[in-house]
């Protein structure tokens, strides 16, 4: 039950003015033990808030009285581990990233997970059997400690030079004198992966740190670090803007910068389209077993209601919280379709 392919979104660079907002909370696991025959998820840090909403939202669609009816949750890429994602599932170690999401897919059955959030496209190296569901743009740009060494601009190239450790000063680039510190997400993040890709598919240098959780400038590592370089979802900062943060889910003292001469943020501080058309744009998706996906049954069905073209997060509903949370909708064509 495939749709017909659409060709991958591109692009984002941008530069930021921080503003001030009301924290509210943004991220949260389930608030009890999921059914059995729920519609549950795991995976990226870049959509976890907007799918806490997701899950709010189309919940309250169902009555309180249907018992029959899967209901949608999502757990963090972070907190307590391991986790049992719903009742009668297997006890797992509760997945961080795009890449450990769609691992714990492939590794359990639907009576655990049924779905994994990513941001990242689908990956010659991932299993098969699984679908890539479209569902709204982000981009990725680079960030770096308002009042810091950093200049407002880089280029591709220059963050080819930075991540692979060709130069490692600030001033070779137009910023105060300071070596600069290049930090990249743990190993599996969709952020990481695609921005290295983006980068031609580098192998980061041994210059380069990987730990600091993807699009929290709230890490130690990069709160107060005049050198740091961090590559950060335009979107999920955008959300963050919007208010949906909270202590840890925050930008600090990180601000986007200007990629290729390009601001990832219009002038209003949403995502700028123009951005997002470029080389370091993306799409998200929603991973599932193609199996399930097209199986005549109440979890097939309940899949599509939520997933598909038709289904919930293509609604006008599902596009209001998208752009609530900063990202970008997709063409309603494009929404819902199977990109792998």
């Amino acid at each position: 039950m495939r749709h017909t392919a659409a060709k991958a979104l591109a692009a984002v660079a941008f530069t930021a003015a921080l503003t001030t907002v009301a924290a509210v909370p943004a991220v949260a696991d389930p608030a009890g033990l999921p059914a059995a025959k729920d519609i549950v998820g795991v995976g990226s840090d870049t959509t976890q808030a907007l799918f806490t909403k997701f899950s709010a939202d189309y919940n309250a669609t169902i009555p309180a009285s249907d018992t029959t009816t899967p209901r949608l949750y999502s757990w963090d890429a972070t907190g307590t581990s391991p986790i049992t994602p719903k009742a009668g599932g297997s006890t797992i170690a509760r997945p961080n990233g795009s890449g450990a999401g769609i691992g714990a897919l492939n590794t359990t059955t639907n009576t655990t997970l049924d779905f994994a959030r990513s941001s990242r496209a689908a990956q010659a190296t991932d299993p098969t059997g699984l679908d890539f569901i479209a569902f709204a743009k982000d981009a990725v740009t680079w960030s770096a400690v308002s009042g810091g060494h950093a200049p407002a601009n880089l280029t591709t190239a220059n963050l080819v030079d930075i991540y692979t450790c060709a130069k490692t000063n600030w001033s070779q680039f137009g910023g105060t004198a300071g070596t600069i510190q290049p930090f990249l997400p743990q190993s599996g993040s969709g952020t990481r992966s695609f921005f290295l890709q983006a980068l031609g598919n580098i192998t980061p240098g041994s210059c380069v740190v990987s730990g600091p959780e993807e699009n929290e400038g709230t890490d130690s590592r990069l709160l107060t670090n005049a050198d740091a370089v961090f590559p950060y979802s335009v979107g999920h900062y955008v959300g963050q803007l919007n208010g949906h943060t909270t202590a840890t889910d925050a930008p600090g003292n990180l601000t986007l910068r200007n990629l290729n001469g390009v601001s990832p943020l219009t002038t209003t501080n949403t995502l700028n389209p123009a951005f997002a058309g470029g080389s370091f744009g993306r799409v998200l998706f929603n991973v599932v077993r193609d199996a399930d996906y097209t199986a005549a049954t109440t979890q097939g069905t309940a899949l599509r209601n939520i997933f598909s073209n038709t289904g919930w997060i293509c609604s006008t509903a599902g596009r209001s919280d998208i752009s609530s949370y900063g990202f970008l909708n997709l063409p309603t064509t494009g929404c819902g379709v199977i990109i792998h």
